[in-house]
């Protein structure tokens, strides 16, 4: 099963990334797969990094979307996958569960901006495990962009889109799934019907490490404010934003956040075994 990269290239500090990597492996092996890393090392996709590229990736400081993709493998760089990326080289490779953090969505503003995972998973075939979309979007437009898009978006143990660091967005998602056997049906279904897009299984994280939504909420609040304050926007938004989730929260958003990279890569084995018996 396959394992986004961005999160080690820019989604967490570079002293936290390739521990959590550790872990997101030993959490897959402990549950009967193997995990495979996607990332790009001197321009060439790998579908398996190993640890000597997982470092290489925690000091690129760059992520890669599908479209990068051609740009680095011309330029020999380094660079994290995506979700849409990770989506993209997965299935070319065989691969068909995937697991990630959250994913990219819609930015609320005038200037709507739009993450490129959101057509990925139109049209990628393969399942995806995450906490639902990052916090610091706007939870209610993604939902139901992936909806118009034909996306089949369930929830693993729960009746409620997870926000990422939060198991509570108000956002209520029309079925649900409660053990990897159920969620391997869902996926083997979605294949057998020739759907052209992904399954994403929204996983709630681990209470003890979760933000209430009261926190999570507050938190992207005063962050996106400052945000606007200071200018940033485009590619630089996402990143300054969880980093300044990170100060807000006291490092609590971080620890949410390693614990369910973690606990999403062995929901996503569970789903992969589950789908091989």
């Amino acid at each position: 099963m396959a394992l986004e990269t961005a999160f080690l290239s820019s989604g967490l500090p570079e002293d936290a990334g390739v521990p959590t990597a550790t872990a997101m492996a030993a959490a897959v092996r402990s549950q009967g797969a193997e995990p495979a890393f996607v990332g790009v090392i001197r321009g060439k996709p790998i579908v398996g990094v190993d640890e000597e590229g997982l470092e290489r990736l925690a000091s690129s400081g760059r992520k890669l979307s599908t479209r990068d993709l051609p740009l680095s493998a011309a330029s020999g760089e380094d660079g994290g996958t995506t979700v849409a990326a990770t989506l993209f080289l997965a299935h070319r490779a065989g691969l068909d569960i995937v697991a990630t953090g959250g994913i990219g969505g819609v930015h609320a503003g005038a200037a709507r901006d739009e993450s490129a995972d959101l057509s990925e998973l139109s049209r990628t075939p393969v399942t995806l495990v995450c906490s639902g979309a990052k916090a610091i979007l706007d939870l209610p437009a993604t939902i139901e962009r992936l909806e118009t898009l034909g996306v089949t978006v369930v929830g693993y143990g729960t009746d409620e889109l997870p926000a990422f660091w939060s198991g509570e967005s108000g956002l209520r998602l029309t079925r649900r799934v409660d053990d990897p056997g159920q969620a391997a049906a869902v996926a083997r279904e979605a294949r057998a019907l020739g759907l052209p897009g992904a399954v994403v299984v929204c996983v709630p994280p681990p209470p003890a490490e979760a933000l209430s939504r009261g926190e999570s909420e507050h938190a992207v609040a005063h962050a996106l404010e400052e945000a606007g304050t200071l200018g940033i926007a485009g590619a630089d938004l996402t990143p300054f934003l969880l980093a300044r989730i990170v100060e807000i929260t006291d490092g609590r958003s971080l620890r949410a956040n390693r614990a369910l990279l973690a606990n999403n890569a062995a929901v996503a084995a569970q789903i992969a075994v589950a789908g091989d018996r």
